[in-house]
């Protein structure tokens, strides 16, 4: 049964509507994107305590947006980009994305502009290094069209332009019933900004290109060489995440609930390790999400769904980028589909889709493990949390 929650229908606004009210100075701003199919109203901007770890119930503002379910935000904080994951049989049946500005002093959200990614279900987006591009994922739930990666031109004041590239490639087909098609699950570049990876789950690859807007401004990806990454029958690729440096990566494959890590060099991604966060589990416990290292680069978190729920902690070898487990936690709900370390490193924050919450969650550090609960604040199928950190 799905839980109810009143606690949106309280508090919701149009964009700007319960002003920007000020936060606490030592505290962060929280992000937080959402389905809007139940009592959720789209994005909601809360204030967070780093000495607490409390999250405050009373937005500071709320935008209503249609099912802004990934959030990306620019380097410099002045923008942020979220996905509206529509598609055939919802509310609105058309896959958007919307651009808005964040104020510099108030961090108030307003809306730029929003156009459509010619796919279904856009799940994830990306910025470009260079801020110019933002490169959008169309999961497409049917078979028919499919998914694809989308190419959008951003102005300099952050407003989206209409899509001038987009790419799909075949489906591997070893799941017959989640690998029919292509399904782009998100779109991630090098830290040298030079390499855009495109990781689909229906085709079990990381499709590779190098991005030049210079050399073609209307068509700025071009496929590297080798143009994609295999990876094992029926795994189902997720969501790709590079080291500081640049030298190594880790993927989560969603269908098999496993880690891939990977060397890179050039845009050329080397396999070196597989985990196994599910090992021994049938395929109702397998569903690996969301994963996020430290600050300092010493482990990498990784969430599992399904009927585990799970949250892994891993010590990150500096030299070879492989994984150690230190740790499995329950996340304390149902299906952690994002989640995110805070900016002064003492909690994890954990968005819980189907049990409806944020669950905010102790951490050590300097061991790098997870303690005690201190929050479960009720959020209508909370799906990604993005922090803003005060200037």
């Amino acid at each position: 049964m799905r839980m109810r929650n009143f606690w949106p229908l309280l508090i919701a606004g149009s964009v700007g509507a319960m002003g920007a009210q000020a936060a606490p100075v030592d505290g962060y701003e929280l992000l937080v994107g959402s389905y809007t199919a139940g009592q959720s109203q789209g994005i909601y901007r809360l204030s967070f305590d780093s000495r607490t770890g409390q999250i405050d119930a009373k937005p500071l503002q709320v935008v209503k947006s249609a099912n802004p379910s990934w959030l990306a935000v620019s380097k410099d904080q002045q923008r942020l980009f979220a996905v509206n994951e529509n598609g055939p049989g919802q509310a609105d049946p058309v896959g958007r994305v919307s651009s808005y500005a964040i104020d510099p002093k108030t961090y108030e959200l307003s809306l730029i502009s929003q156009v459509q990614t010619l796919g279904n279900e856009p799940t994830h987006s990306s910025v470009s290094g260079d801020a110019s591009h933002l490169f959008v994922s169309n999961y497409s739930v049917a078979e028919d069209p499919g998914g694809t990666l989308a190419v959008l031109p951003v102005g300099p004041d952050g407003k989206l332009k209409p899509v001038v590239q987009m790419s799909s490639h075949p489906s591997s087909r070893v799941n017959p019933e989640r690998q029919k098609s292509a399904h782009v699950h998100s779109v991630v570049s090098s830290p040298d900004g030079q390499y855009v990876f495109s990781n689909d789950l229906g085709a079990d690859k990381i499709f590779v290109y190098r991005f030049d807007p210079k050399a073609n401004p209307e068509l700025p990806l071009t496929a590297a060489k080798p143009a994609s990454v295999p990876l094992p029958p029926g795994s189902g690729p997720r969501h790709l995440l590079f080291s500081a440096d640049g030298k190594h990566a880790w993927l989560t494959l969603e269908m098999s609930a496993q880690v891939a890590v990977f060397d890179h060099q050039d845009g050329k991604l080397v396999q070196t390790q597989l985990v196994d966060l599910a090992a021994g589990l049938p395929t109702s416990g397998k569903a690996a999400a969301a994963l996020h290292a430290s600050a300092d680069g010493k482990f990498l978190y990784v969430s599992n769904r399904g009927t585990t729920n799970q949250l892994l902690v891993f010590a990150i070898d500096p030299a070879t980028g492989h994984l150690k487990e230190l740790q499995r936690r329950s996340v304390d709900g149902d299906h952690p589909r994002e989640f995110s370390l805070d900016p002064s490193g003492k909690f994890v924050l954990i968005a819980n889709q189907k049990s409806n919450q944020i669950v905010v969650v102790e951490r050590d550090a300097k061991t790098g493990l997870l303690g005690k609960t201190v929050q479960k604040l009720p959020m209508d199928a909370p799906s990604d949390l993005k922090f803003l950190v005060r200037q």
